[in-house]
Parts: structure tokens; C-alpha cells; sequence
């Protein structure tokens, strides 16, 4: 029969199991307003409805929301580039940044699994032999004990604090995976501008041997002419001059180009020796339309405003942890195995013990360092909050700039085009007036330049679109 002892037990561990299912200690997380109070008092702001440069960008880059047809994970496919796509599909795959992040994700996940293993029993097994001797009164006497038992022990969460520690697991290994997220979009954007500035140095690289071949032609009327005793050898030399300066840009070209190569090799996992990304002649640097969202939209698409979030969420449970290390600790521990003295009566049933019972333990004093522990988890928290509200803004901040950067260059390039007009219709005038005698070559070699540059502005305000739209892109999330 069981004993009374044992049914009075039963049941105190059974009130204990009960109570430990009441509501964790400390406050519930509730995220608060994105933008906090104005500085004179007041309720937390709201976001702005729209971005304010949003209105003044009102052409073909961008266009209503609802009309997107390329997803955020795929976003760089709007620039149409099938060499690009599978270089970004490599910084996904084999970035050593984006693996990092990944094993911390991993971690951060195994961290929530050990929590969780708190709120079970551990159990474990033991077995001893000994045998012993001692001499009392001249006579030695030996004697062996022999012992196999189980033991369990749990730690009943009657406060919340495995609980707690369990939601700010959760909570955190949320926060590295957007941290995942946002570092792979980051370094998708740095290998999309990347990949650009080496199209634009194709293209720019086109322009001089434009410009090359030109100064070649004139370097050859300037002969024809000087053989025919028209000009005089100073123009022959200006000619040479122009020609030879724009060969060593020419080839300066060939540098730059190199050293972008290699930034694209590292950020899709490779040496710089196994990447080659051949010359494209002509590349069109297409802008692609950007979807004109809310700024409230950038709370789910932005990794890093997510990941800031969840982290408010995490330090909010470590305030349920500090506030349950005021209250006792109750386990409950028990026992069941054999003892004999030999083998045979090992296993035999009066030789069996067993204990169970709970142990309370409580901190009667410490100095005030759970005080302390309570405040710093509260001062940690206001911290996540504050920097969420940064977050948040920077984001805003970053939508905003390049929208602004992307109306202005698009301003500007509509003058720099009529720009290029007016130095292409100058140097047909000067080449004009050469032939005819009547301007020296120094006019010719100044029209050149002066097209040359203003085509080649052009060209770098082309770049500069380019990397302002993967910018603004990057901005609202992909």
C-alpha cells in the first residue's frame, strides 16, 4: 500500500505542477509608437502618410505600389540583367558575411532550444561498487556496497523566469534572422552598384575610343595640314598631346575596372582569379521603376526595422527575468534505485530506496543587486525602444535622400543632354572653321574636350541614377 507520506507528497507536487502554469511575472510585450512623444509632451507620433520627396518624383521611375511585379526577394531582376541574376543567386550562396550571419541565426535557435529544455525535468542514471577494510580490535573485517538508482529534478517556473527566457529566445533568434536578411540584402546591393560602376566604365570606356579615334583624325588633318605648310607644327604637337592623354585614360580604365571586378568576385564568395565578367559595349544602365510604397510599409519590408523590433521584444522578457529573481526558487527532486551488498540482493525489493520532495530557495539579501539587475533590464529595454525610433527614422531619412538624389539627377540630366547637343554642334563649327583656315587648331582641341567632358558627364550621371535607384530600392526593403 502507499503510504500517507507518499499521498500528502503526491499531492503537494501536483499543486506545485498547477501553480507553476500561472502568468509569468513582468510586463507583456506591446510595441510601442514607431516615432516617440515630440520633445513639449504629448501621445507618440504617428508615421508620416508619404515620403516628401515622393510628389516632387513624379515621372517614369516611379510608379503606384499595387502595380509591382517583382518580388523583394527577386528585386534585382527589374534591371533585366541575366548576368546579374546569377551573381546575386552567388552572394546568397556562398558570401562569407551571409554565412556568418547564418551561424548566427543558428546559434540564436539553438540558444531558444536550450531554454525551452528548461521547462522539463532532467533525469539521470547512477551506479556505484566500493569495497572496504578496516582493522578494529586486531581483527580485519571487509565489506563491499553496491548501488543503481535514477534521480529527477525540476525546477517549477512558478514566476515565469524559464518562460520568460524561452519568449526572449524566441524573440532574438526573430532578430537574427532578420539580421540574415539584411545583411544579404546589403551585400545584394553593394555587388547591384558594383556591377554597375563597371557597366558605366564600359560604356565610359567606349566613349575614349570615341574620343581616341577622333583625335586620331585630327591628328591626321593637322599633319596633312602642316605638310602643306597651312599650319604651323605647334598644332601638330596639341594634336599629339590630345591624342596621347586620352590613350592614358584609356588605359587608366583598364585599372579601375580590375579592382571592381575583384570587389564582385569577394562578394559572390570567390578569389578574384576565378570571376571574369566580360565587356558588355553599350550597356544600357536601365533604371528600373521603383514602387512608390508608405513609409508605414517599411515596418514589415525593412530587415533591419524588423530586427530592431524583435529585439524590443526579447529585452522586454528579460524584465520578467529580473522581476521572478525576487521570488523563491521551488524544484522538486526525487530518487528511486537498489542497494546491496552483493549482486544477488542488489535487485531484491526490501533493498530499494526511494525520496521525493520539494526544496524552496530564497535570497534574503544581496546587497541590492537584484535591484540593480532589474533596472538594468529595464534600462536595456528603453534602449531597443530608442533604438527601433532610430531605426525607424534613418529608414525614413534613407527613402527620402534618394528619392531626393534620383529628381535632382533626373533634372540634371535633361540639361546635361542639351548640354552635349550644344558641345557636339560646337565642335562641328570648329572643325568646320579649321578646315577652312580660318580658327587654329587650339579651338578643335578645346571643342573636343569640352564634348568629350560634357558626354562623359552625361554618362556619370547615368551611373549615379543607377546607383540611386539600388540605393532607394535597398531603402524600402527590395
Amino acid at each position: 500500500m502507499i503510504s500517507t507520506v507518499a499521498v500528502r507528497t503526491t499531492a503537494s507536487v501536483l499543486t506545485l505542477a498547477v501553480l507553476s502554469a500561472c502568468a509569468p511575472l513582468g510586463p507583456n510585450y506591446q510595441r510601442p509608437e514607431p516615432l516617440s512623444a515630440s520633445t513639449t509632451g504629448g501621445t507618440a507620433r504617428e508615421l508620416p502618410s508619404q515620403y516628401k520627396e515622393a510628389a516632387a518624383l513624379a515621372n517614369a521611375l516611379l510608379k503606384p505600389a499595387s502595380t509591382t511585379t517583382v518580388s523583394a526577394a527577386d528585386w534585382w531582376k527589374s534591371f533585366a540583367d541575366p548576368k546579374l541574376d546569377a551573381l546575386m543567386v552567388q552572394v546568397a550562396q556562398a558570401n562569407q558575411n551571409v554565412a556568418q550571419a547564418e551561424a548566427k541565426y543558428r546559434q540564436a535557435i539553438a540558444a531558444t532550444q536550450q531554454a525551452q529544455a528548461a521547462r522539463f525535468p532532467t533525469l539521470g542514471t547512477n551506479a556505484s561498487a566500493t569495497r572496504s577494510s578496516q582493522a578494529a580490535n586486531g581483527v580485519r573485517t571487509t565489506s563491499q556496497s553496491l548501488s543503481a538508482g535514477l534521480s529527477a529534478n525540476w525546477e517549477l517556473d512558478l514566476w515565469g523566469r524559464v518562460r520568460r527566457s524561452i519568449e526572449s529566445g524566441d524573440a532574438s533568434a526573430a532578430a537574427s534572422a532578420s539580421d540574415l536578411a539584411a545583411t544579404t540584402l546589403s551585400l545584394q546591393a553593394q555587388l547591384a552598384t558594383n556591377y554597375g560602376a563597371l557597366r558605366a566604365l564600359d560604356v565610359q570606356r567606349g566613349l575614349l575610343e570615341d574620343s581616341v579615334a577622333a583625335y586620331q583624325r585630327s591628328l591626321q588633318l593637322t599633319q596633312n595640314r602642316y605638310e602643306a605648310g597651312v599650319v604651323a607644327k605647334s598644332d601638330v604637337a596639341q594634336a599629339q598631346s590630345q591624342l596621347l592623354s586620352s590613350q592614358a585614360q584609356l588605359i587608366d580604365t583598364g585599372s579601375q575596372r580590375a579592382t571592381l571586378e575583384h570587389a564582385i568576385a569577394v562578394l559572390t564568395g570567390r578569389p578574384p582569379s576565378e570571376l571574369t565578367v566580360s565587356r558588355v559595349d553599350g550597356y544600357p544602365l536601365t533604371l528600373p521603376t521603383v514602387a512608390a510604397s508608405m513609409p508605414s510599409e517599411l515596418l514589415q519590408r525593412r530587415p533591419d526595422i524588423a530586427a530592431a523590433e524583435r529585439r524590443m521584444a526579447a529585452a522586454n522578457a528579460q524584465i520578467g527575468i529580473a522581476v521572478a529573481a525576487y521570488y523563491p526558487t521551488i524544484s522538486l527532486s526525487g530518487s528511486l534505485g537498489q542497494r546491496g551488498t552483493t549482486l544477488a540482493d542488489l535487485f531484491s525489493l526490501p533493498n530499494r530506496f526511494w525520496s521525493v520532495g520539494p526544496a524552496l530557495a530564497l535570497s534574503l539579501f544581496d546587497g541590492g543587486a537584484r535591484d540593480a539587475s532589474k533596472a538594468q533590464a529595464q534600462a536595456s529595454y528603453d534602449q531597443t525602444v530608442a533604438a527601433y525610433r532610430q531605426t525607424i527614422l534613418s529608414a525614413i531619412q534613407e527613402v527620402e535622400d534618394n528619392l531626393a538624389t534620383l529628381r535632382i539627377l533626373d533634372e540634371e540630366r535633361v540639361v546635361q543632354q542639351q548640354a552635349v547637343q550644344a558641345a557636339q554642334e560646337a565642335l562641328t563649327i570648329s572643325l568646320n572653321q579649321y578646315k577652312a583656315g580660318t580658327v587654329s587648331f587650339l579651338s578643335v582641341a578645346t571643342a573636343q574636350a569640352a564634348e568629350y567632358s560634357a558626354r562623359r558627364t552625361e554618362l556619370g550621371l547615368r551611373s549615379e541614377q543607377f546607383s540611386a535607384s539600388v540605393a532607394l530600392i535597398k531603402a524600402l526593403g527590395g
